[in-house]
C-alpha cells in the first residue's frame, strides 16, 4: 500500500472539517484521502490509474457519500468537476510523481528493480508506452528528452547506446544498457534512474499536464480556499514555485511558505520515499483585497 507523505502538513494546510470539499487530483490508493475525511471534509479524489482507484474505492467505502472518485487525468479539472455545477472548492491537493503501487508492480515497467515490460503509463488506455519512444525516436530527440526531463549529463551517449541496440523489450535489458554507456566509478544512485525518470515523465507528459492543471486549479477554489502540491523532483518543484509567485505578485493567491516544507527525519525513517518530497501551498485571496497591498 502506498504511504501518503507529509500527511500532517497538508491537513495542516487544507483544513479538512465538515462542510468543505476538497479536490484530491492525484488520489491513488486514498492516502491523503483517507486523512482529509477522517477530519469531517467531502473529497472528491482523481486519478488516471483505475488499478489505483479501485484499491482507493474499497479503502474509502466506510465514508459513503462524502468521497467520490473520478477516473481521469488532472489537466482536465474543470471537465472533470463538472458534476458539482458551479460550486468552488475548498482545496486540491497534487501529490506527484509515480506512487509506491506503480513502482512495486514489475509489469507495469515504471522500475528498474525489478523486470518488466517497457510500460510506464499511468492509465493503460494511454497510447504511448515507454518501449515506442526508446525504440522509435531519433538519437537527437531521445537525447534531448534525457536531458530535459532526465537533466542526465550523459543523454547522447545513453541515447547513442540505446539507438545501436534497439530493439529494447525489457526494463532490466535498458537499465543493464544505461549502466553500460556510464562512465566507470562510484555512483550516488543507480545509472538508470534519471533515465527512467525521463521517460516515464514523457510517456505520462507530467509536466505538460501539470502546467495547466495548476491555473485550473487555481480557478476552481473559492475565496479562502488552498493548493498544495507535493513535488519529488526539482522539475515539478520549479514549475510549482514558478506558478505561486507568479499569483502572488497578481494578487490572486497568498504564498503559505518561502520556503517548501520537507518531511522530518522520523518520517523519512519510517518511508523513505519521502525523502525527496516537497510541498509547496498557496491561499486564494479573499474578495475585495486590493493587490497593491501583496507582498
Amino acid at each position: 500500500m502506498h504511504e501518503p507523505v507529509l500527511v500532517a502538513e497538508v491537513r495542516g494546510f487544507l483544513d479538512p472539517r465538515p462542510g468543505r470539499l476538497i479536490v484530491d487530483a492525484t488520489v491513488g490508493t486514498g492516502g491523503h484521502a483517507a486523512a482529509l475525511l477522517r477530519h469531517g471534509a467531502s473529497v472528491v479524489g482523481i486519478d488516471r490509474d483505475p488499478h489505483a482507484l479501485t484499491i482507493a474505492q474499497d479503502r474509502l467505502a466506510a465514508f459513503g457519500e462524502r468521497v467520490q472518485l473520478i477516473h481521469g487525468n488532472f489537466r482536465d479539472l474543470p471537465a472533470l468537476l463538472s458534476r458539482l455545477g458551479a460550486r468552488p472548492v475548498d482545496g486540491v491537493l497534487f501529490d506527484l510523481g509515480a506512487s509506491s503501487l506503480q513502482l512495486g508492480s514489475p509489469e507495469r515497467g515504471f522500475s528498474f528493480s525489478a523486470d518488466g515490460p517497457l510500460d510506464m503509463r499511468m492509465d493503460p488506455r494511454s497510447p504511448t508506452a515507454a518501449a515506442d519512444l526508446v525504440n522509435h525516436l531519433a538519437e537527437t530527440d531521445l537525447a534531448r528528452l534525457l536531458w530535459e526531463y532526465g537533466e542526465e549529463r550523459y543523454a547522447r551517449r545513453i541515447a547513442r547506446a540505446i539507438v545501436r541496440a534497439r530493439p529494447l523489450h525489457s526494463t532490466a535489458e535498458l537499465a543493464v544498457l544505461v549502466a553500460r554507456a556510464y562512465p566507470r566509478g562510484r555512483h550516488r544512485i543507480h545509472p538508470a534512474t534519471r533515465t527512467f525518470q525521463a521517460l516515464r515523465i514523457a510517456v505520462n507528459d507530467e509536466l505538460g499536464a501539470l502546467r495547466e492543471a495548476l491555473p485550473a486549479a487555481r480557478a476552481l477554489l473559492a475565496p479562502g480556499g488552498t493548493l498544495c502540491v507535493i513535488s519529488f523532483h526539482s522539475l515539478e518543484d520549479r514549475i510549482v514555485k514558478r506558478f505561486l509567485r507568479r499569483e502572488g505578485l497578481a494578487g490572486r493567491l497568498e504564498v503559505l511558505a518561502k520556503k517548501p516544507i520537507v518531511p522530518r527525519e522520523e518520517e523519512i525513517a519510517r518511508n523513505p520515499r519521502a525523502r525527496s518530497a516537497k510541498l509547496r501551498a498557496g491561499r486564494v485571496r479573499e474578495v475585495g483585497l486590493d493587490p497593491a497591498t501583496c507582498p
